[in-house]
């Protein structure tokens, strides 16, 4: 299971299951069969590209909010958690150790999209303290995957 699941996960692409059963030593069927159960019991959750949207006319911005919560009694965490995962512009959400409780990752339009989503969906939430809000000016490496490698050639011109 983890061979299959460490092959998925470093080569970031689509990997036939022919490819992964030369990789393991098994058959296509066997290998077909256990991605099915691994997607099948939530281990496998998803397939993802990963796009580097600077290059592309698409215009948006990323923000990263770290909330302080007040946990709900009987529900921890969970449940304001599942509130705010819900809406569209929620990329991620992660319960953090430290000086916050949550990080969110979100996506909008306008700068001023996003502060509007803090300021009427986060923020009025009654177990909310606090929210601080982080603007993503440029993304150098995500998912393990560099944007852009600019090796420059340091050899020195010579001319004769």
């Amino acid at each position: 299971m983890n061979e299959i699941l460490s092959i998925l996960d470093k080569e970031k692409k689509q990997v036939s299951y022919a490819d992964i059963a030369r990789m393991i030593g098994e058959t296509e069927e066997e290998v077909a069969k256990r991605i099915k159960n691994l997607e099948k019991n939530h281990i496998i959750v998803g397939y993802k590209t990963l796009i580097n949207w600077d290059k592309t006319s698409r215009e948006f911005v990323t923000a990263l909010i770290e909330l302080r919560i007040t946990p709900q009694r009987g529900e921890g965490f969970d449940k304001v958690a599942e509130r705010i995962y819900k809406y569209p512009q929620v990329k991620s959400l992660y319960l953090m150790s430290g000086a916050y409780d949550l990080a969110i990752t979100i996506e909008g339009r306008t700068m001023k999209e996003v502060a509007l989503f803090v300021a009427e969906k986060l923020a009025p939430m009654d177990s909310v303290i606090s929210t601080a809000t982080h603007f993503v000016l440029k993304k150098y490496k995500d998912e393990g995957i560099i944007y852009e490698d600019n090796e420059k050639d340091t050899r020195e011109v010579i001319t004769l």
